[in-house]
């Protein structure tokens, strides 16, 4: 029974916001899609899943596409919408160290803190099959990643505190500093490294110093 123009229905007798129910969904999306894969779930097992009739799951989502490319973007949500990334475009100039140590931050405590790891799982063993989950994965989350460290890279360079010719060549180096020790190892199950990696701070700090070793203004 849908109540107050949409805003609520009534669920298992329990008026339920559509926020909530919309929570409910991709929430046992995700679950369903991590663990079995894209083509081992359907609208009937999520809805069921979740709690929710397969009605009010088709009139919200229309496909189990759009089902999955809004958990795509749920999940790309807590890096950049969280204050982590978006507060770092809005912020005050800086220095080049602390502008690189803040995305880096940002960056090991996302993975950390959330099914990353899982989730390029799925996407490199989907997207030989379904190459829109890779282009979708990468439009959701990677990409706008990409345009915020380029674009204070950019700033960083007319402000005089880097030299770079091609700010995003720079940005997919630093990213790959992150990434090789503290992601690809998880992502391929290298129990050993993944286990046995240095302190998050000293990652991080490595990095931002690797960087700028080569990106650093020649004094003179």
């Amino acid at each position: 029974m849908r109540l107050e123009g949409g805003v609520a229905h009534l669920e298992g007798g329990v008026v339920v916001s559509e926020s909530e129910t919309t929570a409910k969904i991709l929430d046992a999306a995700q679950a369903l899609f991590l663990r079995d894969g894209y083509a081992g779930v359907n609208l009937d097992r999520i809805a069921k899943s979740a709690g929710v009739a397969r009605q009010t799951l088709y009139n919200r989502f229309g496909s189990k596409e759009s089902v999955f490319r809004s958990m795509l973007d749920r999940h790309w949500s807590k890096l950049l919408q969280t204050g982590r990334i978006d507060d770092l475009v809005d912020s005050a100039p800086q220095s080049a160290e602390a502008v690189l140590r803040r995305f880096a931050q940002a960056i090991l405590a996302f993975v950390a803190e959330t099914d990353q790891v899982s989730f390029i799982r799925l996407v490199v063993a989907e997207s030989r099959r379904l190459p829109w989950i890779a282009e979708e994965f990468y439009r959701a989350g990677k990409e706008p990643l990409l345009k915020a460290l380029v674009g204070q890279l950019d700033r960083l360079v007319t402000d005089g505190h880097i030299e770079c010719r091609s700010t995003e060549l720079a940005a997919y180096q630093f990213f790959g500093l992150l990434q090789e020790v503290t992601l690809w190892p998880q992502v391929m199950g290298i129990v050993e490294f993944a286990t046995d990696l240095p302190p998050a701070d000293e990652i991080v700090e490595e990095s931002v110093a690797t960087f700028m070793a080569r990106y650093a203004p020649v004094a003179g």
